[in-house]
């Protein structure tokens, strides 16, 4: 498409008894539905220490283009934390202009984007950019997409990629997805959009729950646990065609799954032998083997990016705590101290950051450990935080809060500074999973 140009714990029941610890598989109160196709608006809150300032010229030709390409880039940069866009009104030009950098200099700009959007005979469109360091007076390259109407939003967030990569040197991930979950009245949907949050498709939709969805490490498939044989059981989901195979519908409950790095493996939750314990199982479905072997309730596993350990939620201390072991099971290792109540345990993909949520004089808030020093840190102020989930740089987290009475998305920079909400006005989503980096 492009070329150079020159559980009993949150993973096993709704957001309402996830933090009661024993509350078994009661479900939530009303979720208000997003409707098919929500757009959202972005709304960017904090400031950071080191924002990059870049101009983003408007696109040529973008005023009759179906997408806003030049905005949709800047929001994605700006969203990011690192980023600050600089006034580029009264400025026309595009991808293959000159820029007079002094102008820019002006105007405190230390990078610029200019580029071009065309519809082609055919009806697809042609979208052309090219990136400058104003600073050193750089040409940083630029590329060219021709893609159908629909991929625009995707050629856009390409675009936010390569200027991300270009000037932080680390790699962008507005091209990636999210999976989430709404319900409306009596039904339940599972949803695919975009890291922004808009273009959101409806990957599943049942009268009964779905909850605990997870991307597989190449991001084309979905695990998620279905309450359609009213008992928690888990599937896996092709998000390209929609097929589905079931994976564990063993006695009992059947819940959290957990992707191995490698896609071959699931850990999940199973009561099967009674209480909640930790098994893995082949992705393709088999026979379980058991993990964990305590009297506690163990819950919510979730792989090291290397495949190594296994983190997880467990009460065997007396109260709600996140536990490490060996991937092929051993003695756990508490990695919590601070606070009674921690749980839904998510690794970077980078390992360094463990993302988790606290209960804090009966809020429950987004922390994050430094797992080398131990250092934690609260990253909200907001009291009804679920689910976080990394990006895929290991860059910001998405989670799951309560705003104004209503459940929204948030994405957070990991020192707290960058806010960004992903909600539209028509209702509550919660449970978001952070898709892989997408093979372009």
């Amino acid at each position: 498409m492009n070329k150079p140009l020159p559980p009993t714990f949150p993973s096993t029941v709704s957001s309402i008894a996830r933090r009661s610890l024993l509350a078994g598989i009661a479900l939530s109160p009303a979720l208000t539905a997003l409707p098919a196709l929500a757009q959202f608006r972005v709304e960017v809150s904090g400031v950071g220490l080191t924002q990059l300032p870049i101009a983003l010229v408007p696109f040529k030709g973008e005023d009759a283009s179906p997408q806003k390409i030049s905005e949709i880039v800047k929001a994605d940069l700006e969203r990011s934390g690192q980023f600050r866009g600089v006034d580029a009104s009264g400025q026309a030009m595009d991808e293959t202009s000159r820029p007079d950098l002094s102008v820019w200099r002006q105007r405190t700009a230390d990078s610029l984007v200019a580029g071009s959007v065309t519809r082609l005979a055919d009806g697809r469109y042609d979208v052309r950019f090219r990136l400058w360091d104003v600073v050193r007076g750089q040409d940083l390259g630029g590329q060219s997409y021709t893609v159908p109407q629909a991929d625009l939003r995707l050629a856009s967030h390409r675009i936010a990629d390569y200027v991300y990569e270009k000037l932080t040197g680390d790699k962008g991930i507005f091209s990636t997805r999210i999976a989430y979950i709404t319900k409306a009245g009596g039904r339940y949907t599972l949803w695919v959009a975009d890291a922004d949050g808009e273009n959101a498709q409806a990957a599943l939709a049942s009268p009964e729950p779905i909850i605990s969805p997870v991307w597989s490490p190449n991001g084309g498939q979905l695990a998620y646990v279905s309450f359609e044989s009213r008992k928690p059981v888990v599937y896996v989901h092709s998000v390209a065609n929609g097929q589905r195979r079931l994976v564990a519908n063993f006695k009992g409950s059947n819940s959290a799954p957990a992707w191995s790095p490698d896609g071959n493996t699931l850990a999940v939750t199973l009561s099967r032998d009674g209480g909640s314990q930790l098994y893995s199982i082949p992705a393709s479905g088999g026979e379980p083997r058991r993990l964990t072997q305590s009297s506690a309730i163990d819950t919510e596993p979730t792989y090291s990016a290397d495949g190594s350990t296994i983190y997880f939620t467990s009460d065997r201390g007396g109260s709600p705590q996140i536990y490490k072991m060996g991937a092929s099971g051993g003695a756990p290792a508490r990695v919590t101290f601070s606070g009674s109540y921690n749980i839904s345990p998510s690794v970077s993909p980078d390992g360094r950051w463990l993302a988790y949520i606290s209960r804090v004089g009966g809020a429950f808030k987004l922390h994050v450990m430094e797992l080398a020093s131990g250092t934690v840190t609260a990253l909200t102020d907001t009291s009804a935080d679920e689910s976080p989930s990394f990006a895929p740089n290991s860059k910001l987290i998405v989670y799951a809060t309560q705003l104004q009475g209503r459940e929204a998305l948030m994405t957070t920079t990991l020192d707290g500074k960058i806010k960004a909400r992903l909600a539209g006005k028509a209702g509550d989503i919660r449970e978001p999973d952070w898709g892989p980096f997408q093979k372009q």
